[in-house]
């Protein structure tokens, strides 16, 4: 799949379409599964699409296995997706034809310093800031590619509410890095385009981030979808569940407590009796009775086993 020059604003908001893009970093854990499952419900509840994309961009932190992994363990709880599974290791053409919009358009420039410079120069950044060094040409030699970040961008999270952001306050970010791999921000915003997305449903650790996409949504002239930015599930030290953090896989054993934590986890109170139901009788309790209106408004979920209502 790649874009037609140029990316343009078509998004069909009559119809739904959303997906889940896990990265093939270690298997799914709660966390991960938390954010399929409400992706995949907010999807189904607009009888819209649900695609899975695998997001292996970069290669030395992929784990072996892992993508296969994750195609099993959602087939195992009944997470059904829509089309092929895209491969961003795939669509390398798509992110190089996006950049080239870009520096013809004049929204990025060549970036040629280290971060060890960047830290060197400009001490009182925090890690990861940069200081615009080559904003104005003086990285003509380098192979990193940056975009010019002005002004603020205002948005409404379906969750968080109103949101305003300062793409640039950390400086201009890398779109392409200088060992030629594609940056996260660029190959997202490029894949929800091409495939349509009409709605992201994620955890709220990508909120930050989201004021970047949508600056590059805008220089690319690609629409913005709506965003739904969920509690992120922690374990009991209040760390977020990560595969870096060897969170605990999620097992090919009965699908259906977890599944049922997850619902509860998410607001839905599903009755105590699901518990001992079918997978099927699961799912369909939790497509009649899905709504964002009772997601927890915390920020965080303890992964704890929670207490089932009884309807």
């Amino acid at each position: 799949m790649s874009l037609s020059p140029p990316l343009t604003a078509t998004l069909q908001r009559q119809h739904y379409i959303g997906r889940f893009a896990p990265s093939p970093t270690g298997s799914l854990h709660y966390g991960s599964l938390l954010t399929a499952v409400a992706s995949y419900l907010e999807a189904r509840s607009h009888h819209g699409e649900w695609h899975l994309r695998i997001e292996d961009l970069d290669p030395p932190r992929e784990v072996p296995g892992s993508a296969d992994s994750i195609r099993r363990t959602l087939n195992h709880f009944g997470l059904v997706w829509d089309g092929e599974v895209i491969y961003q290791s795939q669509r390398h053409d798509a992110y190089q034809q996006a950049l080239q919009q870009l520096i013809d358009a004049g929204h990025c420039y060549r970036c040629r310093c280290s971060r060890r410079e960047i830290a060197s120069r400009a001490p009182q950044l925090a890690t990861g800031d940069y200081d615009n060094w080559c904003r104005d040409g003086g990285g003509a030699s380098g192979h990193a590619w940056r975009l010019r970040c002005e002004g603020a961008i205002t948005f409404i999270d379906q969750r968080q509410g109103r949101c305003h952001q300062q793409p640039g306050a950390e400086g201009d970010f890398v779109i392409r890095r200088a060992d030629g791999l594609f940056a996260y921000q660029l190959a997202v915003v490029v894949d929800d385009a091409a495939s349509g997305v009409t709605d992201i449903v994620r955890g709220a650790d990508l909120l930050p981030l989201t004021g970047r996409q949508i600056l590059l949504q805008h220089s690319l002239g690609v629409a913005t979808p709506r965003y739904l930015h969920l509690p992120l599930v922690v374990d009991a030290s209040g760390q977020k569940l990560s595969k870096q953090r060897h969170a605990p896989p999620l097992l090919d054993t009965n699908p259906v407590p977890p599944l049922v934590t997850i619902l509860q986890l998410l607001g839905q109170r599903p009755p105590a009796t699901l518990q001992r139901a079918t997978l099927a009788t699961v799912w369909d309790w939790a497509h009649h009775h899905w709504t964002i209106e009772t997601l927890p408004t915390a920020a965080t979920l303890p992964l704890l086993t929670p207490k089932i209502e009884v309807a």
